[in-house]
Order: C-alpha cells, then sequence, then structure tokens
C-alpha cells in the first residue's frame, strides 16, 4: 500500500448504533476494535471483547511477581517488514509518554540495541558450535527453489519430512529454521514455502538473527498493556468471563447472518441478539488453549480434554453448520505433534547463569536472541532477555526463558521424558547443556522457581492442511460474520506471528463494513530481484552465483553484476 492508499475513510451512515462482538481476548480482537475505532469510527463504547479467562492478550503473555517467580509461555518474533502490525502501533501510545508511539519507542530500541547472536548454536556441554553458515549443499538449495516454485494446491498435505532428503534436516539451516519458528520434521511443507518467501529478505542474516526485533520489556508488558489502555480510553468493554458457545446463524438466500450470541456469563447461559448490521468476530483455535503450569517442584500435566477447550470446542460447533467455516480437527486432531513445551526461569541475585551466558555467547541480554543446543535431545532452545523483562522486576531478579520441541524424549542428563520433569529437573538439564553442571547446587540456591508450561496445540497451526482447512477471514455470503488469528486464511502470509493475527483484523474490519481503504499488502520480498540474489547466493554457502561465459560477459560491469 502505498501513500495513496493511506487515506482516512468516512464515517458511515449509522455507524454509530452498529455494534461488534469480538470473541476472544488475544491480539486479532484487540486489534480489530482498534481498526474499527480509527478506521471504522465505530464508537468504542458499541465494542465488546467477550474473553472467557481474566486475562487478556491471548497468547502473547506474561505474568508474575519476583517472590512467585515469573512466566511468559512464549514470544513471537518481530521484524521490520510487519506491515499492520507496525500500522497498528503507530498509532497506539506509549505508556510512559503519551505524546509518543508504542512503535516510536520500538524503533529507537531496537536501533539503539539491534539483535546480533554471536553464539547461534552450543554442543557438548556449553561449546559453542561452527554457525558461519547455512551448511546447505547445492542439492539442498535447488531443493529450497523447487519449493518456492511449487504451488500451494500441488504440494497439498505433504510434510517436511517427505519433500526434503534427509540431509536437509541435519544442516545448520534447518537448526536455525526450527528453533526460530518451532517447526517439527511432521508440520507442513507448505508453511516453509510461505515462511521461505516471506522471510527471503532475512535468509541472509538467519545465521545470527540480524532483522530480528525485540520488545522493552515481555509482548505483554511492551505491546497488549499500552493497546488495551487506549482501547479502554476509547470505552471499548472488556467482558471477563463470557465463554461463548455457539452461534446462531441464517443462511437463507445464500447468506451468512449471525442471528445470536450463545455463551456462559461466569458459568450462567445468556444469549445475546444480534442484528443483521452488528459485527461479530471470531478467533477460531488458539496455539495455547488449555495450556498448564507447573512449578519448582511439580511438571505441567498435558490437558487432552476433547470436550473442553474453548475455542476449539466453539470453532467445532461453527464448522458443523458449514462447510466453509473450515476443518478445526485437522489442526487439533493430534496433540503429540502439536505440543510443546516451554519454562520461564526466576533467578534473584544470581552471579553465576547470567555471568556465564556473556562469556558464552558474548551477547548482552536481549542482544543475541535465541541459542540452540545441537545435540539435546529435547531440541532445547533458550533465550536471555532484556532484563527487566517485567515491568514490575526488581533491578537483582533475572528471568531466562527455555523451550523444547520434543517433550516425550528423555533428557541427556536427567533421565526423563521432558514432559514428566519438574521446574527444577528442566533447570538442572538446561545446565548441564549450558557447561554449568558442577554449579547446579549453586544456582538453585538463588533460583526463585521455574515455571514449566505445556502447551497442547502450540504448533497446530503447523499441521499438514489443504485448502478450506482455515476458513476465509470474511467466509463467502457473511453478511456480519469474520474469523480471526492464525486459523483463519490469510494468502501469502504466515502463522505463528502477530502480523498474522493483526492483519486478519484488519481485513475483516474492512471487508465487513466495506471501507475504501486498502488493507496492506504483505512485504513482496519473493519479487524482489535483489532479495532473491542475495537469498541464492546465501544459500549457495556465498559464493558467486555460476554463470556460463555468455551470460557471465553480457553482465560483466553492469547493476546487476553487482548483485550477483
Amino acid at each position: 500500500m502505498g501513500t495513496y492508499q493511506r487515506i482516512h475513510p468516512q464515517v458511515q451512515e449509522g455507524i454509530a448504533s452498529r455494534k461488534a462482538y469480538l470473541v476472544g481476548g488475544g491480539i486479532g480482537s484487540l486489534s480489530a476494535a482498534a481498526f474499527l475505532i480509527r478506521d471504522g469510527h465505530m464508537p468504542g463504547r458499541n465494542i465488546h471483547i467477550l474473553e472467557q479467562s481474566a486475562v487478556y492478550g491471548g497468547s502473547m503473555d506474561g505474568a508474575g511477581n519476583a517472590k512467585d517467580g515469573y512466566s511468559a509461555r512464549g514470544g513471537r518474533e518481530i521484524e521490520e517488514h510487519f506491515e499492520c502490525f507496525m500500522e497498528l502501533f503507530g498509532f497506539i501510545p506509549s505508556l510512559t509518554n503519551p505524546d509518543r508511539t508504542v512503535l516510536d519507542e520500538f524503533r529507537e530500541l531496537n536501533l539503539a540495541e539491534p539483535i546480533e547472536s554471536h553464539c547461534r548454536l552450543v554442543e557438548k556441554e556449553g561449546t559453542p558450535a561452527d554457525f558461519s553458515t547455512l551448511g546447505l549443499s547445492t542439492a539442498h538449495a535447488l531443493q529450497l527453489g523447487k519449493l518456492t516454485l511449487a504451488t500451494e494446491d500441488r504440494l497439498g498435505a505433504v510434510t517436511i519430512e517427505q519433500f526434503f532428503d534427509p540431509s536437509f534436516l541435519e544442516t545448520n539451516f534447518w537448526y536455525f529454521w526450527r528453533s526460530m519458528f518451532a517447526f517439527e520434521n511432521w508440520h507442513s511443507v507448505v508453511e516453509v514455502k510461505r515462511y521461505m518467501e516471506r522471510f527471503m529478505h532475512l535468509i541472509s542474516g538467519m545465521n545470527q538473527l540480524k532483522g530480528i526485533l525485540h520488545t522493552e520489556y515481555n509482548q505483554f508488558d511492551s505491546l497488549i498493556l499500552p493497546l488495551m489502555k487506549w482501547l479502554e480510553r476509547e470505552g471499548v468493554h472488556f467482558d471477563k468471563g463470557h465463554q461463548v458457545t455457539d452461534l446462531e446463524l441464517d443462511f437463507s438466500g445464500g447468506e451468512k447472518v449471525v442471528t445470536a450470541i450463545q455463551l456462559l456469563v461466569n458459568g450462567s447461559p445468556k444469549t445475546i441478539s444480534t442484528a443483521r448490521g452488528d459485527l461479530v468476530m471470531v478467533t477460531n483455535g488458539s496455539m495455547t488453549e488449555n495450556s498448564t503450569l507447573g512449578d519448582m517442584d511439580h511438571p505441567a500435566v498435558l490437558n487432552r480434554s476433547v470436550t473442553e477447550r474453548g475455542c476449539w470446542s466453539l470453532w467445532e460447533k461453527l464448522a458443523a453448520k458449514s462447510p466453509d467455516f473450515g476443518h478445526p480437527e485437522v489442526f487439533c486432531g493430534d496433540i503429540d505433534k502439536s505440543k510443546w513445551l516451554s519454562f520461564t526461569m526466576t533467578f534473584t541475585d544470581d552471579e553465576i547463569v547470567f555471568p556465564h551466558l556473556l562469556e558464552l555467547t558474548g551477547d548482552a541480554p536481549g542482544m543475541g536472541g535465541v541459542v540452540t543446543i545441537k545435540d539435546s535431545s529435547w531440541m532445547m532452545s533458550w533465550t536471555a532477555p532484556k532484563q527487566p523483562h517485567f515491568i514490575n522486576q526488581p533491578d537483582n531478579v533475572k528471568v531466562l526463558w527455555a523451550y523444547g520441541l520434543f517433550p516425550d524424549a528423555e533428557g541427556d542428563y536427567i533421565k526423563k521424558k521432558m514432559s514428566d520433569c519438574t521446574g527444577r529437573e528442566l533447570l538442572e538439564e538446561l545446565c548441564y547443556h549450558m557447561g554449568l553442571k558442577d554449579r547446579i547446587p549453586e544456582i538453585l540456591e538463588h533460583t526463585t522457581n521455574v515455571i514449566p508450561c505445556m502447551m497442547p496445540y502450540i504448533t497446530s497451526q503447523f499441521m499438514p492442511r489443504v485448502a478450506g482447512d482455515r476458513p476465509q477471514v470474511v467466509p463467502q455470503g457473511s453478511m456480519n460474520l469474520a474469523f480471526l488469528g492464525q486459523f483463519a486464511e490469510v494468502p501469502d502470509d504466515c502463522v505463528f506471528t502477530v502480523e498474522y493475527s493483526v492483519r486478519s483484523a484488519m481485513m475483516a474490519v474492512y471487508n465487513l463494513l466495506a471501507l475504501e481503504k486498502e488493507v496492506i499488502p504483505v512485504h513482496p520480498s519473493k519479487y524482489d530481484v535483489r532479495v532473491l540474489l542475495t537469498a541464492l547466493r546465501t544459500c549457495l554457502g556465498n559464493k558467486a552465483l555460476p554463470l556460463d561465459k555468455t551470460l557471465g560477459e553480457l553482465l560483466a560491469g553492469t547493476v546487476i553484476s553487482k548483485l550477483i
């Protein structure tokens, strides 16, 4: 979208009397509320965000205190070309300075403290591993090229391990890729294709995480909190304890019109009648639904319920009403292929762990990004975020975060499945791989808490799928219903990102209100010849691109020759 498209839509007749009901309190609904107010001119008092729990922010969470320990289930990676994300936070005021925006401060932070990892991989109990190249052969590079050229329809439900040669899955590229984005070998190769095309401009810096951006604090404190404060000032209703259980729809005349919302308000049944002009936007499916927490002495127990699973249960009821509403079972039907475990560590007066990590990696907290342990049976990675990581975190308290992709595997130091481990045991395994085995007793003396989090659906959005398994943001014939978040279909964009949810919100608002404003297009990396050539050269080990003699002579001394 060029500046010609950055218009202010006119106020629509009757907008002051229309209402919006946003189901789910994650970033998708919060973003939709913001765009409804700014671009749709809907009064904030007409917007209701219906959330089952008492906490908003969805998967972008962060909570705790110095006494009991802090916890964040995870953080979504952000980069410069998250266009809808930047648009949103470009008009949300900073919590500390109302004359500045969240984007202003976010950009200033990343200019001053850019991420550039000096230790991306470790092995052999805390020994830095070679991460200088992607480790791809010419055959591997050709496989990646073949993937980018293939259509999604042709690939269908093919998995990563079905598409790539087994040796590809042992390369540095795959270690970098899977630890950044949490891909498993049995996940959809179509999603890898989307990531390749979406982030092609970052491939040359992938081994050092160049171009990845970070927030001042955890993403709840840095992003969700200021957005919520702005929405509250606008009069938006945050309806906690509101669990939507079903929608009543009228399908006559080929249209789809929500006529009522069925819900439980603090456990009591209630019905909200909706008019044709009212908007209903549903977050269908959640990566962090049914998450469970443990502590220092207790593991996080996997919740396998198939009857009580919040927005998944709602989506299943909706999908039974129309094939246009997608197929949730594709994503939530096998939690053993979509689960993994993260854990957040809180240290008080630590003089061992963080100094050791600085010496090991050469990166100050917040400056190095994720570090992956190549020989971890749990496929563990850790991140030392910028400190303090929480707004209320004292100076003598430090927070570290880690996760493992293989929670059913036995540990290398702790001979138990990761999923069966207490917080103490998870920390001990991590210390072993960091090269701190001999100092575990001392470290434990300064450990306030380790909070494991088991997430049954955390990579469900990557499960193999085909067209139609995710519903369109606004299904065909829908007059007032839209879907938001990671399980709505957003062409060309990547799931497991904040941008995907924010983009779906923008699409829903602009489409249902028929605004004359264009949704910002996905950044077109894959169409930029400079990006393509740089990515190709990187995948070939930064060697000069092979050209035949005639083409080489033709391009000699040209601008193109500088690119290759």
